[in-house]
């Protein structure tokens, strides 16, 4: 698979004492985050994430960054360093150590402890190495000093990278909430630090570098919930992420308020609860938790469920329980909370499920109607805040969609950052920084790899482009049977139809055609079964797109005898 920059050919060699970063993942797109820094021929990784499929992906589970760059290198791989626990930084780490199972994964006691709960499933032990904040670790060429930033989950960390090209600046998914549940704020002092040491490079999150102003405090949703939980008659039921645990927090307490017993739903959401509690980051008082099953014999209005499916996963309980899919039953009164922001590509799965619940009689509330969620990303005043604290020499903006980068490129311009000096960046363009300065000097393969069940890889564009046609226009076989040496007819054409709308009846038009086209074929010489394929697809497929203006998919089926 070519690169998608034909303008930018392959890199040069590096140069001496540069250093070379390669986003594999996570520029233009929200999800799939993955950088690769090479210094001296090591290579250091921050990040390996996935990217859930949209809706013109049928079929496909996750999308993973394409590892094709690093492959034949991986033995160079020194670290990879997982800022936090989401699994659009973590959610590729199984399929990359499949590749090399001892590359060390560097992250804090959270972010390791739900890696490895994933691995698990993978049947995978991993090499852990524990970082805390403000502490130095040196993987090869590159020194990594750990800083703390506020996130949507606990424990998330930035990185500054040392090597002897330059001090770059990861930041990881940060916000700057100023009263933090967990009392963790994000390091500014640090970030200062490094800034008057100088900066070469910053790469700073952009997914909210086109909302204004400064984030809402995550301690402002608690009265919220509060209020929900006190005018609910029957169950609540919250949606939230399944690695939130500050929102799971808010809604234990808000339910432990009310006098509710709690019950996690979905397995990854009872996955982490269960890490999350297991460390001590989640607090949960004692005959407050019980399973799904006592959930169903208690009052409605005694119980709490917290669900996965936010998003509108498809598979997800939530989606399930809209759907009637689910052994919990949507029932009339019941008040369903959606405690999270919607990720760009999912908006229709959402107010699908939305309208799902409404239908059986719940009351839906969601961001849109109510304070029930905060973003983890910083808005563009603390992006300013953190550009004009940190002065750094050139700035790449990641994390983000087109918009959100060239936003967040115009706010560092705002602040001084020279023109020349911004490298905006997408997947498999390869950036250099060399004697303090960056620059776009190639692009490699950094396409998508699907995952579709326990296939990794197979599923190319050609085979959705097929599964879209038949998703959309149904499919149309013809059956023939052909002597083999002189490819006249010897039976049918045999016709069926399925999902195309075509009466099986309006067949008998284009049989004719059909038969005279092999006729002719015939006459000509023509036994080549490839050719009559592709003969009886043109036939049938110029007949249905004249009559009815559609594009099934035409699968000829030719029987030699």
């Amino acid at each position: 698979m070519s690169h998608p920059h034909p303008e930018l050919g392959p890199p040069p060699p590096l140069p001496e004492g540069g250093l070379r970063i390669v986003a594999l993942g996570g520029l233009g797109e929200i999800g799939r985050n993955m950088a690769v820094f090479e210094y001296d021929d090591r290579l250091l990784i921050v990040d390996c994430g996935v990217l859930f499929p949209e809706t013109d992906q049928p079929g496909v589970d996750l999308i993973l960054p394409d590892f094709e760059y690093i492959r034949d290198r991986l033995d160079k791989v020194e670290a990879v360093v997982l800022t936090h626990a989401h699994e659009d930084h973590i959610g590729a780490v199984p399929y990359l150590l499949r590749e090399r199972r001892d590359i060390p994964l560097v992250g804090s006691r959270l972010t390791l402890a739900l890696i490895e709960s994933k691995l698990a499933e993978h049947r995978i032990q991993p090499v852990k190495v524990q970082a805390e904040e403000n502490e130095r670790i040196s993987f090869g060429p590159f020194e990594c000093e750990f800083l703390a930033v506020n996130h949507s989950i606990p424990d998330a960390l930035a990185v500054a990278i040392r090597t002897p090209a330059g001090v770059v600046l990861h930041t990881g998914d940060f916000k700057m909430d100023q009263l933090p549940l967990d009392g963790r704020l994000t390091d500014l002092a640090a970030f200062a630090r490094l800034g008057a040491e100088g900066i070469d490079l910053l790469m700073s999150d952009s997914t909210n570098a086109e909302v204004p102003g400064f984030v809402t405090s995550e301690r402002e949703i608690s009265p919220v919930l509060n209020e929900v939980f006190r005018s609910a008659d029957q169950r609540v039921i919250v949606a939230c992420f399944a690695s939130h645990v500050h929102r799971v927090q808010q809604v234990l307490d808000a339910a432990v308020e009310h006098g509710r017993k709690v019950a996690f739903i979905g397995r990854s959401m009872v996955r982490n609860m269960g890490v999350a509690r297991d460390l001590g980051y989640l607090r949960i008082p004692g005959g407050t938790l019980i399973d799904s099953r006592e959930a169903e014999e208690l009052p409605p209005e005694e119980v709490v469920l917290i669900s996965t499916g936010s998003q509108g996963e498809p598979m997800s309980a939530l989606s399930r329980m809209a759907n009637r899919d689910h052994p919990i039953r949507i029932e009339r009164g019941d008040t369903v909370v959606l405690a999270s922001s919607l990720v760009p590509g999912n908006e229709t799965a959402v107010n699908k499920v939305i309208n799902g619940l409404t239908r059986w009689g719940a009351r839906v509330v969601h961001k849109g109607n109510a304070l029930v969620h905060v973003s983890g990303h910083a808005p563009a005043g603390e992006l300013l805040y953190v550009l004009n604290m940190t002065r750094p020499s050139n700035f790449m903006p990641v994390h983000g969609e087109w918009r959100h980068l060239r936003a967040h490129a115009a706010l560092a311009a705002l602040t001084g950052v020279p023109d020349e000096n911004i490298v905006i960046a997408e997947d498999g363009v390869v950036v250099d920084l060399v004697d303090g300065r960056a620059r776009i000097v190639g692009a490699v393969q950094a396409g998508y790899v699907y995952v579709d069940g326990a296939s990794v890889g197979d599923i190319t564009e050609i085979a959705l482009k097929d599964r879209r046609i038949l998703g959309d226009e149904g499919f149309v076989s013809i059956v023939v049977v052909i002597d083999s040496t002189s490819g006249k007819l010897t039976g049918g054409p045999e016709i069926h139809a399925r999902g195309s709308g075509i009466d099986p009846a309006a067949f008998d038009e284009v049989r004719p055609a059909i038969e005279a086209a092999l006729a002719e074929a015939a006459a000509d010489g023509v036994a080549d079964v490839q050719q009559i394929r592709r003969l009886i697809r043109r036939t049938v497929g110029s007949w249905v797109n004249t009559t009815y203006r559609r594009r099934p998919m035409i699968i000829p089926v030719v029987v030699e005898v």
